[in-house]
């Protein structure tokens, strides 16, 4: 995490990648297919959207694991997108008429949603209460922005919100193991909402903009990308996935409803959770690397700015006038520069920093790229340390899968295994290729090359076996 950085900092920046995530996906344009259902993660729909199969269902609800100890309190803070629909009005004589498009000034102007991005404090909620509710209220509201084409006001931009409510409550039980407390939070969208009666619409103008679905209606009525910033006062959260053993009764049995609770890390040591309608494991971060939001939530910056640099001119000017993200999407990718560009290329991370200790032989005299080093490299006569055993072909070691890189460690974890390569990669990292001990096609598998691969640390040496006279 960036030095400095409080958790509610780190959190909130973590965050906001995912409120706008899926908020408007590439090309950005709202002639696009895939901008046609739009807000794709974090919907709360109004109740009855989703039995009426034009909306999302109206509630999230997470679990979380805290230590129990008197006095302690919980701060949140709601934090969503409210959609605005923005409707295109032109000036004809004094009359305002809606319309699909406008071109001002050389700016093309289309009818079409927005959102702004709310966050609502829910401060001090003491552990010591069973159950506890509140209820929010977020008001609807009109912004008018006038048009002007060389001084002359030729039209207009009308931005309209729907007001809001959310019922957010919060229970506390005693855990399993008498040191903890599990937390129950649920946000519920309350509006009040009908489903719109079928009604046969009367012919409109041709210049008139395409009337809102049902499912458009519901959205105004949603919260979108909705999540939760939690923190704890007077005592500590617990983590789901890394808390520990004594605690793992009462962490495997928390619920979770359309939402995950993520540990937040800060330098001083504190943590938050960002309760988030996406699952990432504990502790993401924003890459230093990424020069602002691309609703995909950082990881694939680069190829999307290249994408971005392909569009035509038309495309592009359609994105401007589709959504004002988009537009700044559009500016920061076309004067971005090649060291900017080159930063987004790729970056290398050690998943121990601290540690400056070499695995294997570096040959520095002769560079990485020249064949020299491959001829230098013997994988089935070099060794490891792994502690204090040297580690080479034939040794048997058990496995500890710590990597999270395969969803088939879970399967290895524990397995005895021959050692039959050890590989030094240009990088200065170690891979020991394995096969299990007792894979009765291990035979095959080493002899055609398929191994399994795992870092050194992931190893416990085991004794060689005895041969039997």
């Amino acid at each position: 995490m960036t030095t400095g950085l409080s958790s509610l900092t780190a959190a909130r920046q973590v965050a906001d990648a995912v409120l706008y995530e899926g908020y408007l996906l590439y090309p950005y344009r709202a002639s696009s297919a895939k901008n046609q259902v739009r807000w794709q993660f974090g919907v709360l729909g109004p109740v009855g959207a989703a039995a009426a199969g034009v909306g999302e269902e109206p509630s999230m609800a997470t679990e979380v694991v805290v230590l129990a100890r008197a006095g302690a309190s919980v701060d949140l803070w709601l934090r969503f997108l409210q959609v605005q629909s923005r409707e295109v009005q032109r000036l004809v004589g004094s009359d305002w008429l809606p319309v699909d498009e406008l071109t001002v000034g050389g700016t093309r102007w289309l009818t079409f949603h927005e959102a702004v991005s709310s966050e609502l404090p829910l401060i001090d909620w003491p552990l010591a209460e069973p159950v506890m509710t509140r209820v929010v209220d977020i008001p609807g509201g009109e912004d008018i922005e006038a048009l002007y084409d060389a001084g002359q006001l030729v039209g207009r931009l009308v931005r309209t919100r729907w007001p809001l409510r959310a019922t957010v409550s919060l229970a506390c039980r005693s855990g399993s193991e008498e040191r903890l407390q599990v937390v129950t939070v649920e946000v519920a969208n309350s509006t009040c909402w009908s489903t719109p009666a079928p009604s046969t619409p009367a012919p409109a103008p041709a210049s008139a903009p395409t009337p809102a679905t049902s499912r458009d209606e519901a959205a105004r009525y949603s919260f979108v990308g909705t999540h939760l910033l939690m923190t704890v006062r007077g005592t500590s959260l617990v983590s789901l996935l890394d808390g520990p053993a004594w605690a793992s009764t009462d962490t495997a049995s928390c619920a979770q409803h359309r939402c995950w609770p993520v540990m937040i890390a800060a330098d001083d040591g504190s943590d938050a959770v960002l309760v988030s309608p996406i699952v990432l494991g504990d502790y993401p971060a924003i890459a230093p690397e990424s020069a602002g939001d691309l609703f995909d939530a950082t990881e694939i910056d680069e190829i999307l700015t290249l994408r971005v640099m392909t569009m035509t001119e038309g495309e592009k000017a359609e994105a401007r006038g589709t959504d004002p993200r988009a537009a700044a999407i559009l500016a920061r990718c076309d004067s971005m520069s090649d060291d900017a560009m080159g930063r987004l290329h790729g970056a290398r991370r050690d998943v121990d920093p601290d540690s400056d200790e070499r695995l294997g032989p570096v040959y520095d005299d002769v560079p990485w790229w020249d064949e020299g080093q491959d001829a230098r490299a013997e994988p089935e006569q070099d060794h490891v340390m792994v502690g204090e055993v040297a580690v080479r072909k034939g040794s048997r070691v058990r496995l500890r899968p710590s990597r999270r890189a395969d969803a088939q460690d879970m399967f290895l974890a524990g397995r005895p295994a021959l050692v039959t390569r050890v590989y030094f990669d240009v990088d200065g990292d170690t891979h020991v290729a394995v096969t299990l001990e007792d894979d009765p096609a291990g035979d095959l598998y080493g002899a055609t090359g398929r191994f399994y691969y795992f870092a050194p640390d992931e190893l416990d040496p085991l004794p060689a076996r005895q041969v039997s006279r």
